[in-house]
């Protein structure tokens, strides 16, 4: 089976004129990056797009340590996700169209998820092109997008679903969006309900070959969105290691275990993300359950090392002094590139209690702490099925160990 066409290098990739110079640059012209982070970010030149997987990730670290804002990375990671996997499934003109402008993906439905036996959007072949009628979940960034890649059948073969992707440019006549809830660690990521009513769309909205894009796209994007997504976990952590500069001194010993243990995430992130880009990747890597595993450690280190303590200085000064931009924000929504996360059962229901019990969010600590836990609980149901999965294999003498 083929591989999606390497999409050529931008002309001034992301990261050659420093992605914090970027940052610095963004954060000056954007009047409240907690509510609404885009205004200012083309003027920075960090909506240029990315030439790898590895830009894209380092991007997304620098936005967290720089911001605290664990979303940002969504809102800006997305859009150049979801570019460099699907339109690497389209020709050279397509991939050229849409070049620089956000595109968000639909895959999920409401009450089903996203499990292709239960998906009902369709994709009519009429002349000329398709008719999609139906409608979607939690669509990432869909509120800020350009046009939605929708997830739509395009025929049954012996009680199987095939799939078609879809660009739908947002005015298209017949597509409908609605806000959904919002998930709080993820601030200020936004989510829609998009409907399809009679949507036609030309046959050059097709990405790839019909019937095969949910296995050959959307399965292989989830993990594709852990791997480089692990960045923004990091960025989180080296932006709570910053916060407790100044501490006691009797924490050396565990705060130095704790940065430690971050450089071993961050390697072992690194070298998933190099795999994206030399395509040697496997889907179900044992190593992206042990980041989650690992950075879940580090969460409750630095949880344990201030329990019942005087926070560092640091922390002190930003309780006292909040920055712009980097306040709690209002509740916004759950997700990061494309995915359709909680209809999908990867995010925890909006409403149901996204901060941690006993978080002060008026403690830049103890709130990145809890967007922390936050996301890392995200789909922890099937990630502990993976986790049985590398067990059992190990158990059976089927090499579960790397």
């Amino acid at each position: 089976m083929s591989r999606p066409a390497a999409l050529s290098p931008p002309a001034r990739p992301c990261h050659s004129r420093g992605m914090n110079d970027r940052i610095a640059a963004w954060l000056a012209r954007c009047p409240d990056p907690a509510t609404d982070p885009l205004p200012g970010m083309r003027e920075a030149g960090l909506l240029e797009p990315v030439d790898d997987y590895a830009a894209i990730a380092r991007g997304k670290a620098a936005l967290v340590e720089a911001t605290r804002l664990l979303g940002i990375a969504g809102v800006w990671g997305g859009r150049h996700l979801v570019y460099r996997h699907f339109l690497g499934f389209g020709p050279p003109a397509q991939r050229e169209a849409w070049r620089g402008r956000a595109l968000a993906v639909a895959i999920s439905e409401p009450n089903v998820g996203a499990h292709p036996k239960l998906l009902t959007t369709r994709a009519e072949r009429v002349d000329g092109g398709f008719r999609l009628a139906g409608q979607k979940a939690w669509v990432t960034n869909g509120p800020s997008a350009d046009a939605i890649i929708v997830f739509a059948i395009t025929a049954e073969e012996a009680g199987r679903k095939r799939y078609g992707a879809f660009i739908v440019p947002r005015d298209t006549p017949g597509l409908a969006m609605a806000d959904m809830p919002g998930f709080h660690a993820l601030r200020p990521s936004r989510h829609c309900l998009l409907t399809l009513d009679a949507c036609f769309v030309p046959d050059a909205a097709l990405l790839g070959e019909p019937g095969s894009a949910y296995d050959r796209m959307a399965l292989p994007f989830r993990d594709i969105e852990d791997a480089v997504g692990s960045f923004a976990t990091l960025g989180a952590l080296r932006h709570a290691i910053g916060l407790c500069a100044g501490g006691p001194a009797e924490q050396a010993e565990a705060l130095g275990a704790v940065v430690a243990l971050t450089a071993v995430f961050a390697a072992g992130a690194q070298a998933v993300v190099a795999a994206l880009d030399a395509g040697s990747f496997r889907t179900g890597d044992a190593t992206l359950v042990g980041l989650r595993l690992l950075a879940t450690d580090i969460v409750a280190r630095l949880r344990a090392m201030f329990a019942g303590m005087t926070p560092p200085p640091v922390v002190m000064a930003a309780t006292r002094n909040k920055s712009p931009g980097t306040g709690s924000g209002p509740p916004s929504t759950p997700g990061d590139a494309g995915s359709d996360p909680v209809a999908d059962s990867r995010l925890p229901i909006p409403g149901q209690g996204h901060v941690s019990p006993g978080a002060r969010q008026d403690d830049p600590l103890a709130a990145i702490l809890s967007d922390l836990d936050a996301t890392l609980g995200i789909a922890r149901g099937p990630r502990l099925a993976r986790q049985v999965q590398l067990g059992a294999a190990a158990l059976r003498g089927g090499g579960g160990a790397p």
